[in-house]
């Protein structure tokens, strides 16, 4: 008997659009990018308040596009809003909508919709509504969490979604499973994420809002503390200080933009300040790379490359002149997030893996032989 072809309708809200899909296994039947208007967004004080809005639109290209909520086996959307968790996908529950309604992780996202909206179709159908890999996913080995500071832990906000998928796919053509490899990922694009895979767990990585690793086109990177404290004593505020890390750092900050393809133009152009910031992000990335080769112990079976930034052949080249020597260094340009949630919603429809259980408990808190009072 043939392999069920489930159907599942995948949805990935952003700041300016939700992207939606529905695919039959691997196959996508049919994705849409639904535009929002920003003079629309305005009229809601908060991210959750779009939920009626969007759940309309999303209705409406589905209906254009002749595909009955009936016929849906699942429903997928992007996990925002939520505490660190292991990496897998979850079902949506009453602890899960509450955290991604409010946004317990303290960043106000359109992601934090994703939950929600897929919940609202699962309710009208009966059909059961996951979340895959969300952005807090949180693996990291227990000495990748220390700091030099009692109390003070690092955390990490990534692109765990495309990161994983990415890997998953590459260890496929391998002919291998992605728990018997080791990889460097890296998400190039308005944010850059760059994580070490051990064996189908991300043990190390970058804090991408939170003001660690390479300068993106929105964010500023890691940054010396003492220079930082330095910029704030000067009379700028926490506030901006946040916001470089976020949203207006990096590019934005450096050169007014945030578009790459821009500043890289601009670069080769003879701009002097678009060629030094855009030849710094590249190093930058290169340093990034070589450290989760270290944590790795220098056993990689591959660097991989995704994101938008990626289908950019001279910032490609110039990772794989500094980097190639350390394993072999793989481009695929764009995003596999929308066929990563529909494969994580199948997996678990096809019993190949077992929905997790979204607790809000972190996944970590401390280490009690520095937490005790």
């Amino acid at each position: 008997m043939a392999e069920k072809m489930w159907r599942v309708l995948v949805i990935n809200p952003g700041s300016t659009s939700t992207k939606v899909g529905v695919f039959e296994g691997d196959e996508a039947v049919f994705t849409v990018n639904v535009a929002h208007e920003a003079s629309d967004l305005a009229k809601f004080e908060g991210v959750s308040d779009q939920l009626p809005y969007r759940v309309g639109l999303i209705e409406a290209a589905l209906a254009d596009n002749g595909v009955e909520l009936g016929s849906i086996d699942a429903f997928v959307g992007r996990g925002g809003g939520l505490l660190p968790m292991p990496g897998g996908t979850y079902a949506v529950n009453d602890v899960m909508l509450d955290h991604a309604t409010r946004g317990a992780n303290g960043v106000q996202h359109p992601a934090q919709l994703g939950p929600q909206i897929a919940h609202a179709f699962a309710a009208l159908t009966g059909k059961p509504a996951f979340v895959v890999n969300p952005p807090d996913t949180d693996e990291l080995c227990d000495d990748a969490r220390m700091t030099g500071i009692r109390g003070v832990y690092r955390h990490v906000h990534l692109h765990a979604l495309n990161l994983k998928e990415t890997a998953i796919r590459h260890a496929a053509s391998m002919g291998r499973a992605y728990e018997d490899c080791r990889f460097v990922v890296c998400h190039i694009g308005g944010g850059i994420s760059i994580s070490a895979h051990d064996h189908g767990k991300m043990v190390d990585g970058y804090d991408i809002v939170g003001g660690e690793g390479m300068m993106a086109p929105t964010r500023c990177g890691g940054l010396p503390v003492a220079e930082v404290l330095d910029y704030l004593e000067a009379g700028h505020t926490t506030s901006e200080a946040r916001k470089r890390c976020m949203k207006t750092g990096g590019f934005v900050d450096l050169l007014g933009t945030s578009d790459a393809l821009e500043v890289s133009n601009r670069a080769a152009d003879g701009d002097e300040a678009a060629s030094r910031a855009w030849s710094a992000m590249q190093y930058q990335i290169c340093r990034c790379i070589g450290g989760m080769a270290a944590v790795l112990g220098g056993q990689v079976d591959g660097i991989l490359l995704g994101g938008g930034m990626v289908h950019n052949k001279g910032l490609v080249k110039a990772i794989e002149e500094r980097c190639g020597w350390i394993a072999p260094v793989s481009a695929y340009p764009g995003e596999f997030e929308l066929e990563a949630m529909a494969a994580g919603a199948c997996r678990v429809l096809s019993g190949d893996e077992e929905a997790g259980t979204y607790t809000g408990v972190p996944v970590f808190t401390g280490f009690a032989c520095f937490d005790e009072a």
